[in-house]
């Protein structure tokens, strides 16, 4: 994409049509996004050309680095046989067969199923519904109350960042979901 496009351009195409992530835009705008190109291991690089260490892995998501052929290569094969399939309506699919076992064999032995989502905040969702779901059936259906901490990040979901304890995240939405309780930091 690089070829194709100047960082000016994709600079000025980003601020026209992208809407990041706990940004304040209007400072965005006025200095632009920096341009990532490309990455190599634990590294990333811009389109200045600067190298950087990823220590967030890509917001955590490659956790096992960049450039990985042997990953490139198994993920190209699974796209061109069946790129997506979801498990709702009482399906499956091989790929998701075998690593829930291969995760379940990993796991401690009382760990033995595995629910799929694809983010942090997804999974924390569905860690709340999953919780209040077990109260009601136990027919204590008030149960409903979750203790976080402040200061506490578990997602930018309505949900998950209702659990997390951070007030700059609260003050994005004038709707904080019910149910939860901050309790302060531990202070060493």
């Amino acid at each position: 994409m690089t070829n194709q496009y100047q960082t000016t351009q994709l600079r000025e195409l980003d601020a026209l049509h992208h809407l990041h992530p706990f940004t304040d835009h209007s400072s965005l705008r006025a200095g632009g996004a920096r341009v990532i190109v490309r990455g190599d291991g634990p590294y990333i690089w811009d389109s200045d050309g600067k190298r950087v260490l990823d220590g967030m892995s890509g917001l955590w998501t490659a956790n096992v680095g960049y450039g990985r052929k042997e990953l490139a290569e198994v993920a190209y094969a699974q796209m061109l046989e069946l790129p997506f399939y979801n498990t709702f309506f009482h399906t499956t699919h091989p790929p998701v067969v075998k690593l829930s076992r291969k995760l379940a064999e990993l796991a401690p032995d009382n760990l033995n199923q595995v629910f799929y989502g694809s983010s942090g905040s997804e999974a924390n969702d569905t860690a709340i519904r999953l919780i209040r779901h077990y109260w009601v059936l136990k027919g204590e259906p008030k149960r409903r109350v979750i203790i976080s901490r402040k200061s506490a990040y578990h997602g930018s979901t309505i949900a998950a960042g209702s659990m997390g304890g951070m007030a700059h995240v609260h003050a994005h939405s004038s709707l904080v979901y019910e149910g939860f309780r901050h309790i302060i930091d531990p202070y060493w």
